[in-house]
């Protein structure tokens, strides 16, 4: 849904639990710092992500019950890209009440920009800077004291040579705003700015533009392969570069696992592709210095735009990545 083709080529292993066949730690080059999150810790599962909800609809179809197993009891990312923003307000501050009531560590994803996706599958977002600062201050004020992981705005720095000059001048300026809003108004939250993708960037001028929207102010981390397929072992790879590049030694980087349990495929489609898998559950074990946790931001079975409509939840799709 979110992702342009890639431009190079990447390894289509599997996930692991592990550092990655092939990764070799550079301890000298710079020094990472050990993953932010206990390896205990458990991630939330919203009981009305859209395959509950599916599950819930149709109790007797064949695919329910591995769905539900596979896909709808996993902890995942709840988005939040409603321009309304006292909704977007009343939706995050429950789902962070809900998830602290249980006991877990809820995922969020701001995803209202201006000029959102280019004008492409997802497109959307608010209309102007102005209608942005005023949504990103809800989001915050939703999260409150509450403790979350925040995924700032996914494609919003790789997909900026897309804007006019003017248009990406106001794009760095309204995630230094997010970023610092977000840093005073929900002061336990965990901001990671998406960072694209390893088929995507060179890992200098994906540093260079996180600089410039504030990550060295305001930032936690970064995000990865939101969206995507590539393997783990070249998304930990590049994210590792990426930290080097930004020097800073608290940053860590997050990774979604959710559909890039095959790799992507050999041409590298991004929307709706056949053949993929699940990829490693959601979990802070990653054994990797630097990479803070796996996570499932996009949440399975929601199609990218090319098996249904951007975001709709389609269960043939679904009960295939469980295969």
């Amino acid at each position: 849904m979110l992702a342009l083709a890639l431009m190079a080529e990447v390894a289509t292993a599997a996930t692991t639990l592990h550092p990655p066949v092939g990764w070799a730690g550079d301890e000298s080059a710079f020094p990472l710092p050990k993953p932010y999150f206990p390896v205990a810790t458990r991630f939330y599962t919203d009981p009305d992500n859209p395959a509950a909800q599916w599950v819930r609809g149709n109790p007797h179809d064949r695919r329910a019950t591995v769905i539900r197993e596979r896909i709808a009891d996993q902890p995942q990312a709840a988005w939040f890209t409603d321009t309304d923003q006292g909704r977007v307000e009343a939706q995050v501050r429950q789902v962070v009440r809900d998830a602290r009531a249980r006991g877990r560590l809820p995922v969020l994803v701001a995803y209202a920009i201006p000029h959102r996706d280019c004008g492409k599958h997802s497109s959307g977002g608010m209309a102007d800077p102005s209608g942005y600062r005023n949504w990103i201050s809800g989001f915050a004020r939703g999260i409150g004291a509450s403790r979350a992981v925040v995924i700032l705005e996914p494609d919003a720095l790789a997909h900026l040579t897309c804007l006019k000059r003017r248009q990406q001048t106001e794009r760095y300026a309204e995630l230094s705003y997010a970023g610092r809003t977000l840093r005073r108004q929900a002061a336990h939250a965990r901001i990671y700015y998406d960072a694209g993708n390893s088929g995507w960037l060179p890992s200098s001028v994906m540093a260079e533009r996180l600089e410039r929207a504030g990550i060295d102010r305001y930032g936690d981390g970064i995000a990865l392969n939101v969206s995507n397929f590539n393997a783990t072992r070249d998304e930990v790879r590049y994210g590792l570069s990426v930290l080097r590049e930004l020097r800073l030694p608290r940053l860590g980087a997050v990774i979604d696992t959710s559909r890039n349990g095959a790799g992507p495929t050999h041409d590298h489609r991004f929307c709706d592709p056949p053949g993929r898998k699940l990829g490693t559950p959601p979990t802070a074990r990653t054994g990797i210095p630097g990479i803070d946790a796996y996570l499932w931001v996009k949440q399975p079975g929601q199609a990218d735009g090319c098996a249904a409509t951007a975001g709709l939840f389609v269960p043939g799709y679904a009960f295939r990545l469980t295969r």
